[in-house]
């Protein structure tokens, strides 16, 4: 019997793929402490004003809502922040952002958004970088010690410092 290969069309393959940032960024430790799963969409041509609203609670990504897992409890700013998981809501504003971390988990987009679920929300500057970033993009980094959740598109850049407490 003859074997027959017909090339698959991938047609309806997701405009936003799903990424993972992962904290801390090494490999040789084997424990993580910090996993966001998120949609990363692309500019294409676009401009993030146009895409993100102001004002308005984004679900920090597309698709369903960005979603962090803590393997430690953490603090931001003076809230400590229990091991678990949680959903990523910011809203956009001229010159700053504010960051939510909300309990509800396993939601599309912000549809169902109650602030009653909030466990944290956090003003921080937006900060313009000269050069563009085509998808939106989560990442860990550390800063004099400090590890930091940073967020980036197009010209908009902000960060989340925290710290494990556990």
């Amino acid at each position: 019997m003859p074997f027959i290969v017909q090339a698959q069309k991938f047609s309806k393959i997701d405009k936003s793929p799903m990424d993972q940032a992962k904290y801390p960024i090494s490999n040789r430790v084997k424990q993580k402490l910090a996993i966001i799963t998120y949609s990363r969409p692309q500019l294409k041509g676009r401009s993030f004003s146009d895409i993100v609203p102001q004002n308005k609670v984004w679900r920090t990504g597309a698709n369903e809502a960005t979603q962090v897992k803590f393997f430690s409890n953490i603090q931001i700013e003076e809230t400590i922040i229990p091991a678990g998981d949680y959903t990523i809501f910011t809203i956009i504003d001229k010159n700053e952002i504010t960051f939510i971390l909300n309990t509800a988990t396993h939601i599309w987009g912000a549809y169902s958004y109650d602030s009653e679920n909030d466990v944290l929300r956090v003003k921080v500057p937006i900060n313009q970088a000269k050069t563009s970033l085509e998808a939106f993009s989560i990442a860990f980094a550390e800063e004099n010690g400090v590890p930091n959740i940073c967020f980036g598109w197009e010209y908009v850049r902000f960060k989340i410092p925290f710290k494990v407490v556990d």
